[in-house]
């Protein structure tokens, strides 16, 4: 199994997937690879597709102790036995996602570029925060994240910070000692082979 003591690993879902071959590779993923965290990341807004998979997922990885929480449907997470969310449009929805789950359960919030609402998610009760994407992009406004960024936020804020969207080599190597947690997502779904995708990820760390 890898271990990588510097940077906690996450794995991000695909938008979309087949449930049978991507439970297969979840499986692949976490027997090999010690990750921290998953997360469910559908973009459908089928009730019945999203409770389907969050309870196929939920039993992967709590067998395997890895925590798992879901992007944006908070009221999913106790009544499927999720360990938490992830919210996708920064600190507005924290502290009701908060009242909602109680003082456990973990919350994260998404804050694109932005220092401000990096702050104000932490303050409003955010457990991590995550900034992206890394890497030049034309989706949205081609806003991404710069590694002061996550120097500043690893010097001066006490709670964690997540990189996630477009890792590859540089970034990695860019960001590896100023960020706790590395969220690998569409980098491996793209590939034929997600666990060898990872795997050649990680490598960069070295």
């Amino acid at each position: 199994m890898i271990n990588s003591e510097m940077n906690k690993l996450y794995i991000v879902s695909p938008a979309e997937l087949e449930i049978e071959r991507f439970s297969e590779d979840l499986k692949l993923i976490l027997d090999q690879v010690e990750i921290s965290c998953f997360r469910l990341a559908l973009s459908t807004l089928d009730e019945n597709i999203i409770a389907k998979v969050a309870d196929m997922t939920r039993y992967i990885c709590h067998s395997r102790d890895v925590a798992i929480v879901i992007e944006d449907h908070f009221l999913f997470v106790k009544k499927h036995g999720l360990d938490g969310v992830h919210l996708s449009d920064g600190p507005r929805n924290v502290g009701k996602a908060r009242k909602e789950l109680g003082k456990e359960l973990i919350i994260g919030a998404f804050c694109g570029n932005s220092k401000h609402n990096g702050i104000t998610a932490a303050e409003a009760g955010a457990d991590y925060v995550s900034f992206g994407p890394l890497c030049e992009t034309i989706l949205k406004d081609g806003t991404i994240a710069n590694p002061d960024l996550f120097t500043w936020w690893s010097t001066m804020i006490e709670i964690p910070v997540v990189a996630e969207g477009g890792l590859n080599k540089k970034v990695i190597n860019d960001l590896k000692n100023v960020t706790d947690f590395l969220a690998f997502g569409d980098e491996l779904w793209r590939d034929n082979n997600p666990l060898n995708k990872l795997n050649q990820l990680l490598s960069f760390l070295d």
